[in-house]
């Protein structure tokens, strides 16, 4: 089992929201068993640990690209994700941005293109699995009930950031002095759990099937809409004006082959 966790005792919990995206929709009573869920979004050294372990090779190596994010240069229509998203040649979890340096705090940077079945064979090395939706939504609220963020209502309390979101105009400007990209996690406050970075910095795998009203979301590139899994989360790409699914409600349905940029995971165990 993975050593960094926290063992939460479950319990019935308000999922879903009625107050933004239809795919949302309704609020309502869900109930979770006892679980163990990691405190942080798995990283680059976690990830590399796995593979010097089992010389796994994950889709995006196997295929030889995955989809990495790019900002354009100027303002452009928000329904089109492939004008800022570009498949690019050997873009893989141990070269995120091809062409880029990386930072220097690489090994603690969520892991990114990681594709459904990537993420478990790791939790299932790991001696975990992939959270239900359920779990990682009640996990991720921290035991406030349904506030609007992770953290309360507020989104910044006191003018204070609390998670790696677009800061700017997406997707061509992002403030000065911030960066479009993962951060080491463990950068801002952990929820009342004791779990960080479960809004922000990377969307995170679940292993529940997506169903909703509507399953159309341009957060990700264009995919096959019949093999969707839920993604909660939200990541450094959410923005209020285009994509505001930085809170524990929010979901996207992603084909299970997609592998990006912007795609992490983390690991539970049932207790």
């Amino acid at each position: 089992m993975f050593s960094n966790h926290v063992v939460l005792s479950g319990g019935d919990f308000c999922m879903g929201s009625n107050r933004h995206y239809p795919e949302e929709r309704p609020e309502r009573t869900a109930s979770v068993a006892e679980f163990a869920i990691d405190v942080f979004p798995v990283c680059n050294s976690d990830f590399a640990a796995f593979i010097d372990a089992t010389r796994y090779i994950t889709q995006a190596e196997r295929q030889g690209h995955s989809h990495v994010f790019q900002m354009t240069q100027s303002p452009v229509p928000l329904n089109n994700p492939d004008l800022w998203w570009k498949a690019e040649q050997g873009a893989c979890w141990h070269n995120p941005r091809p062409g880029q340096k990386l930072p220097a705090d690489f090994d603690q940077h969520p892991v990114v293109h990681i594709a459904l079945e990537d993420a478990k064979a790791y939790a299932a090395w790991a001696g975990g699995r992939l959270p239900t939706e359920a779990e990682w939504e009640f996990a991720a609220r921290g035991g406030l009930g349904n506030t609007e963020f992770a953290w309360g209502d507020e989104f910044a309390p006191a003018g204070k950031r609390m998670a790696q979101v677009w800061q700017g105009a997406f997707p061509w400007y992002f403030a000065p002095g911030g960066i479009p990209a993962t951060v080491a996690v463990g950068q801002f406050p952990a929820n009342g759990y004791g779990l960080h970075d479960m809004i922000g910095n990377v969307w995170e795998w679940t292993q529940t099937a997506f169903t909703a009203p509507s399953a159309c979301c341009s957060c990700s590139p264009q995919q096959d809409a019949h093999t969707l899994f839920t993604l909660k989360g939200g990541s450094h790409l959410c923005a209020a004006e285009y994509c505001l699914r930085y809170r524990p409600a929010a979901r996207i349905g992603v084909a299970g082959a997609s592998s990006t940029s912007h795609i992490g995971f983390r690991c539970v165990s049932s207790r």
